[in-house]
C-alpha cells in the first residue's frame, strides 16, 4: 500500500524551526571569511557522512557509531581552510567556562566536532600573520547564537563560492502533520555549478579550475526525533542526496563535502524506527537541495555591499 506524507515548510523554514537548535554566525570582513556554529539546548545525539576527495574535519571518528561517546554539544563549520579549524579549539573553551560538556573532571569536556572550507584564494586579506581570526570569530558567533542569522555570504560563508558564483550559507525545514521536524544548514563552496546544470545530462561543465582542498560544501541536518548514532548516520547519508541534486559536479577529489546530522530527541512518532529514519532521512535530502538554492540566491542576489 502507497504511503503519502504531506509536508509543509517549518514556520521559518530554517534549522532553527527545529526546537532547541540555535545558530550563530561571525564575519571578518577585511579577511572575507567567517564561521558558523550550532549550538543544541541540551546535548545529541550526532551522526556524520564523508564523501568529498578533500576533507578537513575535527572529531569525526568520535562520532563512529562504534565509538564510546553519545553526547555531542555543538558543532562548527568555518572557512580558511586548515586555520579555521581552531574555531573549534574556541568554542570548546567557551562551552566548558559554562560547565556544558561531559563531566569527567575538573572542567566540563564538550565534545565540538568541525568541518572546514577553503576560502584563502577567495578575496580578502590573509596576511595575519601568526593570529588567524578564526578563534575570535568562533566566540562571537558564540554570543550571537539564538539571535537571527543571515543567509547568504555569511559565517562560514563569507568568501565562498559556488561554481563560477558566490556560494555562502543556506537553511531550509520541513515539518509533517504529526511534528516530525526535519532542518538543513549547509555551507555551499563547491567545485561544481549549482542549479543551472541541472537537468542538462549531456553537458558536463568545470566551472573553476580544480585545486586540492579548495572547494567543499558543508552542512548539518537537524531533526526533533529520536536516533541512535547509527540512525545518525543514515540520516547524514541520506541527506547527501539533496547535494547532487543542486550541484553537479559533486564528491570530486577537489571537494570535502561533508554532511553532519543531529538529533535532539524530544519527539518519538508511532513508525517503525526505520520507517521514520527513511522519513527523515528524504526530508533532510529535499532540505539540502533547497538549501543550496537558498544560499547561491542570497549571495547574489542579496549580499553585503562591497563583497
Amino acid at each position: 500500500m502507497m504511503l503519502e506524507i504531506t509536508l509543509k515548510h517549518g514556520p521559518d523554514d530554517l534549522i532553527t524551526d527545529v526546537a532547541g537548535i540555535s545558530v550563530g554566525q561571525a564575519e571578518d570582513e577585511d579577511a572575507a571569511t567567517g564561521v558558523t556554529v550550532v549550538l543544541p539546548r541540551a546535548p545529541v545525539v550526532m551522526g556524520v557522512d564523508v564523501r568529498g576527495g578533500a576533507p578537513g574535519t575535527r572529531e569525526t571518528d568520535a562520532l563512529d557509531p562504534t565509538c564510546l561517546v553519545e553526547d555531542f554539544h555543538g558543532l562548527v563549520l568555518a572557512g580558511g581552510s586548515v586555520f579555521g579549524l581552531a574555531a573549534a579549539d574556541a568554542v570548546v573553551n567557551w562551552l566548558s567556562e559554562k560547565n556544558i560538556g561531559l563531566k569527567l573532571g575538573p572542567r566540563a569536556i564538550p565534545v565540538v566536532p568541525a568541518a572546514i572550507l577553503y576560502d584563502l584564494a577567495n578575496g580578502g586579506d590573509k596576511d595575519w600573520g601568526d593570529a588567524p581570526p578564526y578563534g575570535r570569530l568562533a566566540r562571537q558567533a558564540c554570543e550571537n547564537a539564538g539571535k537571527n542569522f543571515s543567509l547568504g555570504p555569511y559565517g562560514a560563508g563569507r568568501g565562498a563560492t559556488a561554481g563560477d558564483k558566490r556560494g555562502g550559507i543556506g537553511s531550509a525545514s520541513y515539518v509533517t502533520e504529526d511534528g516530525l521536524m526535519v532542518g538543513a544548514l549547509v555551507a555551499v563552496n563547491s567545485f561544481g555549478e549549482v542549479n543551472s546544470a541541472i537537468g542538462r545530462t549531456d553537458v558536463i561543465r568545470f566551472p573553476k579550475a580544480g585545486l586540492i582542498g579548495a572547494n567543499t560544501s558543508i552542512g548539518l541536518v537537524a531533526t526533533n526525533m529520536k536516533l541512535t548514532k547509527a540512525g545518525a548516520r543514515r540520516l547524514a547519508i541520506m541527506a547527501h542526496d539533496g547535494l547532487a541534486r543542486a550541484i553537479r559536479p559533486l564528491h570530486t577529489p577537489f571537494d570535502g563535502d561533508s554532511i553532519f546530522a543531529m538529533a535532539t530527541g524530544t519527539w518519538e512518532g508511532g513508525e517503525s524506527a526505520a520507517q521514520q529514519i527513511a522519513l527523515a532521512g528524504a526530508m533532510a535530502a529535499n532540505c539540502i537541495e533547497r538549501a543550496v538554492g537558498k544560499a547561491v540566491n542570497a549571495a547574489n542576489h542579496d549580499g553585503p555591499a562591497g563583497s
